[in-house]
């Protein structure tokens, strides 16, 4: 008896130590998954940011994509191009990405500039049609089609306009991601992908919605304060996509330039990644903030008149040449 109780506690104590081990395997881990994490976040965090003039551009692009058709349509439209955002970013874009650092890491820069190349011609192309403006489609378009055919023409006119964005961001998050892991990587893109799109099509949600919610408070309000911000809202809406339009132009410019700039001196070019950091530094001195804002500015500047000096080749040469291989298609902007 008594030595079965020896062994009785002889497995009670290597319980104990297992537990134990256990317990400290699972702290360590949890530290160590805490970490991992918190890199993970302050990577795509950083990353992200490298990709807002695509963020902003894209919360600023889709609300026109559901002008004209009935409000109750509004937000399942919104949820089908999110939907296939969210396919686009996480099932076709982020292996692409992973695969092409993996195969091909020397064509990430040259691929980066060419997103810089389009975000200069897109944020150039919009000043352009604010200076010479032309009458917007979305009318003619309206009575062409029944409301079936033209919700389904808007969701595949968006789908594809998100890849194009989609592709800009996962490329130049993966030039900003700061890890050599490869599951950090996937991680980091995942988050990212995830992250933006809930984002972006959070706001834009909110946007198409927020002038029926304001003509609803200005029907329904108890109060004349509750009524007249109902009707704030309603008046206030044009300006705010007017203002979300402008943000979204400069800092396509921005990024876009920023993207050139870095991809010359990436490849051995120094100008102008020289001349606008000693500018910056010269203008700015040790004020942190005030070195970014004239390096935005300038690239900016640069971004501006690359974009300008894009519109005659694409709109000359490039959709010409498309158009002859893609009869069917149209270039939509």
């Amino acid at each position: 008896m008594s030595g079965l109780l020896a062994l009785l506690d002889d497995v009670a104590a290597i319980v104990r130590l297992t537990a134990t081990q256990v317990d400290d395997i699972a702290s360590q881990a949890a530290k160590v998954g805490a970490k991992v994490g918190a890199t993970v976040l302050d990577d795509a965090a950083k990353a992200g940011a490298k990709a807002a003039g695509v963020v902003i551009d894209d919360a600023a692009v889709t609300p026109k994509y559901v002008t004209g058709l009935p409000a109750a349509r509004e937000l399942p439209i919104i949820w089908k191009i999110a939907r296939a955002s969210f396919f686009n970013k996480l099932v076709i874009l982020l292996p692409a990405a992973l695969l092409l650092d993996i195969f091909l890491p020397w064509l990430v820069t040259p691929l980066l500039m060419l997103g810089g190349c389009y975000l200069c011609f897109e944020g150039a192309e919009k000043i352009w049609h604010w200076l010479h403006p032309h009458p917007e489609s979305h009318a003619q378009e309206a009575e062409e089609l029944d409301a079936a055919h033209l919700e389904e023409t808007r969701v595949k006119g968006a789908i594809k306009t998100d890849f194009i964005l989609s592709a800009e961001i996962m490329t130049i998050s993966l030039a900003a991601i700061e890890t050599d892991s490869r599951l950090n990587q996937g991680l980091v893109l995942a988050v990212i992908a995830i992250g933006i799109t809930a984002l972006v099509y959070g706001v834009v949600a909110l946007l198409v919605k927020m002038d029926d919610a304001g003509l609803k408070l200005s029907q329904i309000g108890r109060t004349a304060f509750v009524r007249n911000l109902g009707r704030n809202m309603v008046r206030f809406m044009p300006t705010l996509m007017t203002i979300i339009a402008t943000i979204g132009t400069a800092a396509m410019l921005w990024v876009g330039g920023n993207i050139i700039v870095h991809g010359l001196h990436n490849l051995g070019i120094d100008w102008p990644y020289e001349p606008i950091k000693n500018i910056a530094k010269s203008v700015g001195g040790e004020n942190g903030f005030l070195k970014w804002l004239v390096t935005a500015t300038l690239d900016g500047i640069l971004g501006l008149i690359l974009g300008l000096l894009l519109i005659p080749i694409v709109t000359r040469a490039i959709v010409p040449v498309f158009s002859i291989f893609f009869p069917e298609k149209k270039a939509t902007h």
